[in-house]
């Protein structure tokens, strides 16, 4: 069985917050696990909580994005899509394009010929068009 889980999930296991909540995720972790099953996480929820960081909890780009890598570190929760790759790439807090913009980009490598912007930074990643 997987288990995919939505930002609210993923965000209490990031903030431990609220703490009741928290520990609710955990033992459900710690349960599936023993189980033999595994979580998973799009990155349509990993965009989502990466934002929800920054904007309700006032955490840094940077950090937030430490965050969810150390979520997938161990592998017990396991990233779908392009997310693990994109959190890999060095000096993702301060890149133009940044880090959603990359994740949309990977969706579309594997799924059309190119991506079309209007943002000139876009420009950088391969088989992008800027208008």
């Amino acid at each position: 069985m997987k288990a995919g889980l939505d930002t609210s999930v993923v965000l209490r296991l990031l903030l431990g917050q609220p703490t009741n909540q928290a520990a609710r995720a955990v033992g459900f972790l710690d349960k599936l696990s023993r189980e033999g099953h595994r979580a998973v996480v799009s990155d349509l929820v990993v965009a989502e909580a990466y934002f929800a960081l920054q904007h309700h909890y006032d955490v840094s780009k940077h950090d937030a994005l430490m965050g969810l890598r150390r979520l997938f570190a161990d592998g017990e929760i396991k990233p779908l899509g392009a997310v693990a790759e994109v959190l890999a790439l060095e000096g993702l807090a301060s890149a133009k394009p940044g880090f959603v913009d990359r994740l949309i980009h990977e969706a579309y490598a594997s799924t059309a010929d190119a991506m079309v912007s209007f943002e000139k930074a876009a420009g950088k990643l391969k088989s992008v068009r800027v208008l």
